[in-house]
């Protein structure tokens, strides 16, 4: 799923057997800089979500404090947040029916759960 597909998903109405289509989009990528992380860290506001990204050099685990180097921030609206999620979320579920189940170490909740 691209996000050309997640956009016409969540711009069909409601019992739209077709999604409307839009304008190509086209990518230039020609000034495009790469930057590898592992960690990241999101927060919000009613106008925008920030994700931040970083770098953890610290492979030892009983290390007192531990030094991210943070190497990008990326700030969307809230709409463009909900896209990237849905679109995060089919490369995930992809991979695992790929290669198998990915255990983060995060307790997962049903949140729809009361």
């Amino acid at each position: 799923m691209s996000l050309k597909d997640v956009q016409a998903e969540t711009a069909a109405p409601a019992g739209a057997s077709k999604p409307t289509t839009g304008p190509v989009v086209k990518f230039d990528d020609t000034g495009i800089t790469n930057a590898y992380a592992n960690v990241c860290n999101v927060s919000s506001s009613r106008e925008e979500v920030v994700v931040v990204f970083g770098m953890n050099n610290a492979w030892e685990r009983d290390a007192s404090e531990v030094r991210v180097k943070l190497n990008s921030r990326v700030i969307l609206s809230p709409f463009a947040a909900k896209r990237l999620g849905l679109l995060l979320n089919s490369v995930v579920q992809q991979y695992e029916a790929r290669f198998g189940a990915m255990d983060v170490g995060i307790a997962q909740t049903d949140r729809g759960a009361k």
